[in-house]
């Protein structure tokens, strides 16, 4: 091993170090505060047992289960952002601007509309099945986009504007359906799309756990393969890479994470475009070094996201979604601004 991969190692080893220590002070911090203030050191107690009741349920019930779910959902919208400017070589692809997003919101909001009388938001079946339909729903836009922007290739602008508009037309069509609710579901679906944690609870938490924990080593599996796309795809067959082979399979990962993401914490866009160019700028295009950064940076960034949106204007809540854009979109324009 060279004298500059024993750097990139420890640079890696430091920035992944970084990142745990600031989840983990983030994490307590985000546990301590809120509209029943509980302290660091009660938190602790409280974890080991030693609460009271109030507490428990404070933490148990209501701030863990969340916090947990936007670690996940973070990871999962990350990831997929990486993969999804590895394989098309387009620094601003990402699972909400291309439409993917919205696509998985459209299907979940048709389980939505038509299931949730006889079944409920909140039965176990419900809860379970949703990240499915919103994998199909991102599947389909995911695949309507590719073929609208296929033109002898695939244009980096022309993909992002095709997904534009895909995102659009998808987005009429969710308020279709959406006027067809009864006010109340109207509101919970209008604030979830927004991008929004919505009803964090452990089984949300248990129907998303799997989907991450099978997806993302898949994706740290194929990293030396997306290192081997960007070189372009010429070079890459010439390498020996089935090209389009393993496009479609990292394509699928990319989506099923934003899919199961988007069922759990609504369409959060923006996160997926911002994260990988931080990871590349921290450490470099290697993906077995981006992947893992992206991940734990992507869950720290929502996290915190979501600790604003629900103490900022505490008691109000502003979704984690239009914090995150808030945050994000300045620097959208300015990448959409570079592009040539």
């Amino acid at each position: 091993m060279n004298t500059f991969d024993q750097q990139k190692r420890k640079r890696f080893s430091l920035i992944i170090g970084l990142l745990f220590v600031l989840i983990i002070v983030m994490f307590f911090v985000s546990l301590s505060i809120g509209v029943i203030p509980i302290s660091p050191g009660e938190v602790i107690q409280t974890l080991l047992g030693n609460g009271t009741d109030q507490q428990e349920l404070v933490l148990f019930d209501f701030r863990l289960p969340g916090i947990v779910l936007a670690l996940l959902i973070g990871t999962g919208l990350a990831v997929s952002g990486v993969i999804l400017q590895g394989v098309t070589q387009n620094e601003l692809a990402e699972p909400g601007i291309l439409g993917i997003n919205t696509g998985a919101g459209f299907a979940v909001v048709l389980f939505i509309f038509f299931f949730q009388n006889g079944l409920g938001l909140n039965s176990t079946l419900s809860i379970f099945a949703m990240p499915f339909f919103a994998l199909v729903g991102a599947m389909g836009a995911a695949l309507l986009v590719y073929l609208l922007a296929w033109k002898k290739g695939v244009n980096p602008i022309r993909l992002v504007l095709v997904g534009i508009g895909v995102n659009a037309g998808f987005s009429a069509l969710l308020m279709i359906f959406q006027l067809k609710m009864d006010p109340q579901d109207f509101r919970q679906v209008t604030v979830w799309l927004s991008g929004d944690i919505w009803n964090a609870n452990w089984s949300f938490v248990l129907a998303l756990l799997p989907w991450m924990l099978l997806l993302i080593p898949l994706a740290l599996q194929k990293a030396t393969v997306m290192n081997v796309l960007t070189l372009g795809d010429e070079v890459a067959s010439g390498l020996g890479s089935s090209v389009e082979k393993e496009r479609r399979y990292l394509l699928v990962i990319a989506v099923a994470l934003a899919g199961a993401a988007v069922a759990a914490g609504g369409a959060i866009a923006f996160l997926g475009l911002v994260v990988p160019h931080i990871a590349r700028k921290l450490i470099g295009p290697a993906h077995h070094y981006i992947i893992p950064i992206s991940a734990l940076l992507g869950a720290l960034l929502l996290m915190v996201a979501d600790m604003i949106g629900k103490n900022l204007l505490a008691p109000a809540q502003i979704p984690v979604g239009i914090v995150v854009s808030i945050l994000s979109a300045p620097y959208f324009i300015y990448l959409l601004m570079k592009a040539k």
